[in-house]
Formats: structure tokens, sequence, C-alpha cells
């Protein structure tokens, strides 16, 4: 009897040592790029989710790139990954969309914006397709034509709102704020109307989902996933009710898509409820990060501050009617604005990497990435890079004066690269500067509570970021 068990306890030794084997040695048609597999199963998540309180990047990476190089493999969640903080892999990878990678979400992503969804999203002529419809409400013609006198009006009245408030936390308030305008472009949402303001359940949305995907009442996965029900409920009942009553014109992005589903195969209801959603998660969700931050690091600049004012009070004085609205000439004139921006985009770093997965073995520096494998882009690693960027970690609006288009084209990605590049990219940019310009001729705030930077590995704020908002006359 002894034998028979001695004989099983060898086996499975010998299976379990083959496995783990197996799991710290993938198969591969060359040699992998350096690094760990980590723990069998989680790999090195829990270590990638370490928060850190620094604007700085990710410890996970920094210490990474320090033992391995620019290109290292690891695992996360149990999907084998290879990080790249490469400039010149990263922008040929970004050139190769649909023929060495493809877009891929990690699973607690899929899962939040469903699975069949970022399948269908994921294939090259249907996300082009849905690229070209965004930038038709989005883009920069719509932005300079109709978009820009509807966010002045949007951003000045909720500052109003602000302004009769004792405190407001910055990033939540931001957050819903965004969210807010947002779908009203896309599904003519009207808060005011709505029985629960759902737009406070998002704050903070990207950290919990982010964080370790356990479904257990009480983790931040877990609250992720109740506040998107909340939010694709609310986007189904205004899908229903449109689809039910055809002769409803909004002029709205949900038009465009009842339109093209008469004609295109691809947009069921299904579809086309987790696309509506996904564009709301991509722009309240960074959008607000990167304004919190900007707003943070404006207001412990004073220097910044007195430029950021005179620009601003220059454009009004300039008008010949003060009281006209914004135009897009006079966004275009906001040259230090933009720097600013451009400065909050390039510490924000707001997602983690963009992410990818291998369709065919890829070769690059004596290294094979395997086929099926995810290929993670970091832009903290680029745009944090002292050899890029003199002082990196230092909040300077001024260096953009002197960098060329060179330089950015693959060393500054806060929208990504290539024919996959986000296309709300300028909707976001108009959308701070017009914050900005509103902030800075109407209101002035007072900082209430610092709010200590953190990655977790997203942007965060630590206890919040709050701030009172006063008008300026009256």
């Amino acid at each position: 009897m002894w034998s028979v068990w001695l004989s099983v306890i060898s086996l499975l030794i010998v299976i379990a040592t083959n496995w783990l084997y197996r799991w710290r040695n993938p198969k591969c048609n060359g040699k992998l790029p350096p690094g760990s597999m980590g723990l069998p199963l989680i790999g090195e998540t829990l270590s990638f989710l370490v928060s850190n309180k620094s604007i700085d990047m990710p410890p996970f990476i920094k210490k990474r790139m320090k033992q391995y190089g620019p290109i290292f493999r690891t695992s996360l969640a149990g999907r084998p990954v290879v990080i790249s903080s490469d400039p010149e892999f990263n922008h040929y990878v970004f050139q190769q969309e649909g023929k060495l990678v493809e877009r891929w979400y990690m699973d607690s992503f899929a899962k939040i914006l469903n699975e069949d969804a970022t399948r269908i999203s994921a294939q090259t002529n249907i996300h082009k397709y849905l690229r070209n419809r965004i930038l038709g409400h989005f883009g920069p013609e719509v932005l300079k034509d109709k978009m820009l006198p509807k966010l002045e009006d949007a951003m000045d009245q909720r500052l109003q709102g602000w302004s009769k408030l004792s405190s407001l936390e910055v990033k939540k308030s931001t957050s819903a704020m965004i969210f807010d305008f947002t779908a009203k472009q896309l599904f003519s949402y009207e808060p005011e109307k709505a029985k629960e303001n759902i737009a406070e359940s998002f704050t903070n949305f990207l950290q919990g989902l982010m964080s370790f995907p356990i479904n257990i009442p009480g983790t931040a996965y877990h609250r992720c996933l109740r506040n998107q029900k909340k939010a694709i409920n609310l986007i189904t009942t205004m899908f229903e009710e449109r689809k039910r009553n055809p002769e409803i014109r909004k002029g709205d992005f949900l038009d465009q898509i009842l339109a093209d589903m008469k004609t295109e195969t691809f947009f069921t209801d299904n579809f086309v409820i987790y696309t509506m959603f996904g564009l709301l998660l991509a722009s309240f969700e960074t959008i607000s990060s990167t304004l919190t931050l900007a707003i943070k690091l404006i207001n412990d600049h004073p220097k910044v501050v007195q430029a950021l004012t005179e620009e601003h009070e220059a454009i009004l004085k300039n008008r010949e009617d003060v009281n006209s609205g914004l135009i897009w000439k006079e966004y275009k004139s906001m040259t230090f604005t933009h720097n600013v921006t451009n400065e909050a985009l390039r510490l924000g770093s707001v997602a983690p990497g963009f992410l990818r997965r291998t369709i065919q073995d890829i070769q690059i520096n004596g290294y094979t990435i395997p086929k099926g494998w995810a290929l993670m882009v970091v832009p903290a690693a680029l745009q944090l890079n002292p050899k890029t960027y003199e002082d990196p970690l230092a909040f300077n609006p001024w260096r953009w004066q002197d960098i060329s288009a060179n330089v950015t084209a693959k060393n500054f990605i806060p929208f990504g690269a290539g024919m996959t590049s986000c296309a709300g990219a300028d909707f976001s940019k108009v959308l701070m500067a017009v914050f900005l310009h509103v902030l800075f001729t109407k209101y002035r705030w007072t900082t209430i509570k610092g709010g200590e930077v953190i990655r977790s590995p997203t942007l965060g704020f630590g206890d919040g970021f709050y701030i009172q908002v006063s008008a300026k006359h009256g």
C-alpha cells in the first residue's frame, strides 16, 4: 500500500514540476525576451497592481526596465505579456495593426466592455468604420463648427454650480461633468431628468477596473461591475426607446448608429449598447484624470497661473464684444494653454499601457515574441524618459516651446499612435482648454485639500483633491 501511495505522490511531483517548468519557460520558436513569468496562474499581477505615491512610472515597470532592458516578458492575470518601452519598436508595432498585431483587452476589461463587442470592434475594418463615425461627431470639424459653444456653455454652467458649494472633490466632479456632456452628445442624455445621478458612480472607475478581477461584494472590481450595470441599463433604455420611435431625431451619435444598423450587419443591439458605453468610459475617465492633474499642478506653480491668466485675459481684451463666445481662432491661439495640456498629458499617462495581441511571431533585437502573446506599450516609460525630457517629473509647460515633432512622434503617445490612435484626442484637448479658459476668465479657486498623486497603476489622487470655486465678479 505504501508503495502505491509513494508512486502516486512521485507521479504528482513529476507532473507539478513539469507544469511549473513549462509555466516558467513558455514555448517559443526562438529566444524569448528576458523576464520572469512569476507565480503560476497569477504571474506577477500583484506586483503590477502595487500602488506608488509618485507621479513617476509604476515601480513594477521601472524596476524591470532597469533589470531586463526596454523589452521584457511577464505574466499578468494568467496571460503571457511582453512589455515594451522601446520607442522605435513601439512605433513599428502601431504601424502593424492588422498585420502583426490586433487590438486586445485584459479579461477584466473584456468583461466590462462585453467580450463579443470587444472581439468585433477589434476587427480592423470595423474599428476603422467606427473611428470615422466617432470623428464625424467628435472630430476637429465638428468641434470647430458646432461643439465649441456647447462646450463653453456646459463648462460655465458646471463651474457656476460648483461656485455654490463649500468645496468639491475635483476628480469626482470633473468625471460627472464630462460623463454628462459626452452622454448628451452620444444619446441626448439629460441628467437633470434622470432618477439617479449615475455620473457620480463612476469616480475612479478605471482604478477599480485595474484591480484584481475578483467579483466579490466589497471589492473594487465588484463595484465596477455594479456601476457598469447602471450605465448599461441607462443606455439600453435610451436605445430601445429610440428604436421604438424612429421618428425621433436628435442629431446625436445614436441617430447615426440607428441609421447604420439598417445597412451594417455587425451593428447588433448588444454591440451598439456596449460600444456607446466604451466611448463613455474612454472619455470621462481619462479626460477627468488628466484635467484633475492639470488643475493640481497649475495650482502648485504660481508662474503657470500667471501665464495662463495673462493668455486668457488677452483673448477677452482682443474681442470686439467681451461677452461673445469662444471661437476656433481664439482656441488655436492658446499657445501656453496647449503647452499646459500637453504637459499634463505627458505626466499623467492615465492608461498604464496600450494592449495588443500578436497574430504571428514578431522578431525584435534577437528575441521572438510568440504568436498569441499580449504586447503592452507603456506610455509613461516614454513620456517620463530623462533621455528625452529633461527633468521629466517636473511640471514645465515651457519645455514644449522647444520640443520638435520628430521627438514627440515616438515619445509622446497619450492617445496611442497609428491607425488605431484615439479618435477623441482633439475632443479631449479642446475640452480641457475650454475648461481652463472659462475657469481663468470667470472664476477663481482655493485648495482645501491637496490630494496626493498615486499610481495603482492608473493615475489617482489618494484621499481626494478638494477645492472651493468662486466667481470673479459678483
